[in-house]
C-alpha cells in the first residue's frame, strides 16, 4: 500500500518513534511504501514531502520534535471541502493516511474521514487531554521535566526562604501540573479544572511559616489555571490566528499577589517550551513505538476513521468520533490525592 503520514500540532517528545514504527513495520512487514508529508496538514495541501525509509528513520527513537516538522494548519480554513487535500491524495495514488497529532490535528482528521479519507489517528499530546486513551506519548516526558524542575526550584527556595511559582503546560487541563505537583512535593498546585482563590494560597502559605517551619514553599500552576470570578484581577484574553487564547504568565501575576498579600520573596520560573523539547523518557519511547506498530496494523485491517488507544496497557484501536468529543480532566480521585498534601 501507498501510506502519508504526518505530524500536526505542536512538537512533543516520542513523534520520531512514532513515525520509525510504522515505516520499519509498514516496510518490513507489508512492503508499503512511506510518503512522509511536512508541517502537518499544510504539507498535504501544498504537496510537499519525501519518501521515507528504514534508512532515513535511523538513530531518531531518542530524538525529540518531528523529523517532518509540524503546523497548526487546518486546511479546512480556507476550503469547506479541503480539495487540496484530496487532490494529492489522488495525485500519488494513496491508499490511506496516518495522522499523528493532539486533538486539532484529529479533530481535522475525523472531518476529513467523514468526506471519504481512508484516515487512522495516533493521539500525541503531552497535556494528556485525548479521551479514550489512558495516556498519551510526551506526557511521561514533559512530568519528568517539571518534576526535576520542582526538585532543583525546592533547593534554592530552601536556601533563601523563598516562594517559588513554577508554571507548567496545561491549556485547558491539569494532568502535567497534578503529576510533577505530587511528584515534586509541590506546597500548592492551581489547575484549570479548579479555580482558585488567590486569598486561600496566600492564607495557607502563612499558615506553614507561621507553625514554625523553615520557610520555603513551591507552588505549581498549569498555565491555564483561573481565579474564582472577583479574587484576582487577569487581564482579558488575547487569540492567536488559529482561535486559541494565547496563554503563558499567570505564574507572574500569582507571584506578584503572594508576595504583596504575604511579604515573603517570591520568584517565578516558566518551565515553557522545555518540556516540549528533548529526549523523550523510556517509556514514552516505548508507547511511541507501540502505538506506531499499531496504527500501520490499523490500516491494513482498514479500520478507517479510528485512532491506537492505550486501556489496561493493551493498545487497542477506539472511533475517532469518540476520542475528538471530549478533552480527558484530572479526576477528583487524583485531585483529591493531591489535595493532601497541601500547605
Amino acid at each position: 500500500m501507498q501510506i502519508g503520514v504526518l505530524t500536526g500540532g505542536g512538537d512533543c517528545p516520542g513523534l520520531n518513534a512514532v513515525i520509525r514504527a510504522v515505516v520499519r513495520k509498514g516496510i518490513r512487514h507489508y512492503d508499503d511504501e512511506l510518503f512522509g508529508f511536512h508541517d502537518g496538514w499544510k504539507g498535504v495541501v501544498d504537496d510537499v514531502y519525501e519518501m521515507l525509509d528504514i534508512d532515513r528513520m535511523q538513530y531518531t527513537l531518542n530524538q525529540g520534535g518531528t523529523v517532518l516538522g509540524t503546523s497548526r494548519y487546518n486546511p479546512f480554513t480556507y476550503d469547506p471541502d479541503a480539495r487540496a487535500v484530496f487532490e494529492t491524495v489522488e495525485r500519488h495514488g494513496l491508499d490511506a493516511m496516518i495522522a499523528i497529532g493532539g486533538e486539532g490535528t484529529l479533530s481535522c482528521t475525523q472531518q476529513l474521514h467523514r468526506l471519504g479519507l481512508n484516515a487512522i489517528g495516533v493521539p500525541k499530546t503531552i497535556d494528556n487531554d485525548i479521551g479514550i486513551t489512558e495516556r498519551t506519548f510526551g506526557f511521561d516526558t514533559a512530568v519528568t521535566i517539571a518534576t526535576d524542575a520542582i526538585d532543583r526550584l525546592r533547593t534554592t527556595a530552601e536556601s533563601h526562604n523563598r516562594v517559588m511559582v513554577v508554571e507548567v503546560m496545561g491549556r485547558h487541563v491539569g494532568h502535567i501540573a497534578t503529576w510533577a505537583g505530587i511528584a515534586g512535593g509541590a506546597t500548592r498546585t492551581l489547575i484549570p479544572e479548579e479555580p482558585f482563590d488567590i486569598g486561600d494560597v496566600c492564607r495557607s502559605l502563612k499558615k506553614r511559616h507561621e507553625e514554625g517551619h523553615r520557610f520555603f514553599s513551591v507552588v505549581v500552576v498549569a498555565e491555564g489555571a483561573k481565579p474564582q470570578d472577583g479574587t484576582m484581577e487577569i487581564p482579558p484574553d488575547v487569540y492567536d490566528e488559529f482561535g486559541h487564547v494565547r496563554l503563558g504568565g499567570i505564574a507572574y501575576r500569582v507571584a506578584a499577589e503572594i508576595e504583596s498579600r504575604t511579604g515573603y520573596e517570591t520568584r517565578v520560573t516558566v518551565l515553557g517550551h522545555t518540556q516540549r523539547g528533548g529526549t523523550p523518557t523510556a517509556f514514552d519511547r516505548v508507547l511511541s513505538t507501540r502505538f506506531g506498530v499499531a496504527a500501520i496494523d490499523a490500516v491494513h485491517d482498514e479500520k478507517w476513521g479510528s485512532m491506537v488507544a492505550l486501556q489496561h496497557d493493551d493498545i487497542v484501536t477506539v472511533p475517532l468520533d469518540e476520542a475528538v468529543a471530549e478533552l480527558k480532566h484530572v479526576t477528583p480521585e487524583l485531585w483529591d490525592t493531591a489535595k493532601q498534601f497541601f500547605a
